[in-house]
């Protein structure tokens, strides 16, 4: 999961940065507004952490612009000011919740949860497609009692691939959500990983394939999809 970080305090930044590391998320963090749009266009990200009060745009217009956009990712908004009307005014631009700073580590971490699971990329612990299962917090990808504990990469590779079962997962996505879109990962370093993972898959004895469209990413093929 890739989460985006626009905060101006340099400090805090890099506070929720390590944050979502040490839960496992991946993150990206921004300094103004403008580039908060900018990144939050992509539509690479799993969540937007947006603080207010912003140089160059603030809080609210970024959002505004996000939902003009139709750009879907779940945001929770930062503010210092603890507002009825700034909460509104978050939740009116398309904000889908709202914290005050100063904040407890383990609420913020309990709301990034709430937004994930309301979006459908995080099911619990355990994801499973056909007869192939994987559970999250120890990376063991398993059919029956047969089972095999999944690298760091392999593990997103396929967590990605399981939650957007049946849809097409493009090696740009695949790329940008797991390397990071300022990373000099290529094609091919999508290439070997989806290799190592059918190689795991027949090893495994599984009716689930990844199957490849052609110059445009992967999906996954099994019977009871």
């Amino acid at each position: 999961m890739r989460i985006l970080i626009v905060e101006d305090e340099t400090r805090l930044a890099e506070t929720l940065r390590q944050l979502m590391e040490d839960q496992r998320y991946q993150a990206d963090t921004v300094g103004d507004g403008a580039d908060g749009v900018d990144y939050g266009l992509t539509g690479q990200y799993d969540l937007i952490i947006l603080d207010v009060m912003l140089p160059k745009v603030d809080g609210f217009e970024v959002a505004r612009r996000l939902r003009s956009a139709h750009i879907s990712t779940p945001i929770l908004m930062l503010t210092a000011r603890d507002d009825t009307s700034d909460k509104i005014g978050g939740l009116d631009c398309g904000a889908d919740d709202y914290m005050t700073k100063p904040f407890d580590s383990g609420e913020l971490m309990a709301r990034v949860r709430a937004l994930t699971w309301r979006q459908g990329e995080v099911l619990g612990d355990v994801l499973k497609v056909g007869d192939l299962s994987l559970e999250c917090s120890s990376r063991l990808l398993q059919v029956g009692e047969r089972s095999v504990r999944l690298g760091f990469k392999e593990f997103e590779v396929m967590r990605l691939l399981m939650v957007n079962s049946r849809a097409v997962v493009s090696k740009e996505t695949l790329i940008a959500k797991i390397w990071g879109l300022d990373s000099e990962a290529e094609d091919n370093n999508v290439e070997v990983y989806i290799s190592f993972l059918r190689k795991k898959l027949a090893y495994l004895g599984s009716s689930v394939a990844i199957s490849t469209v052609r110059k445009v990413g992967y999906y996954l093929e099994h019977p009871e999809g």
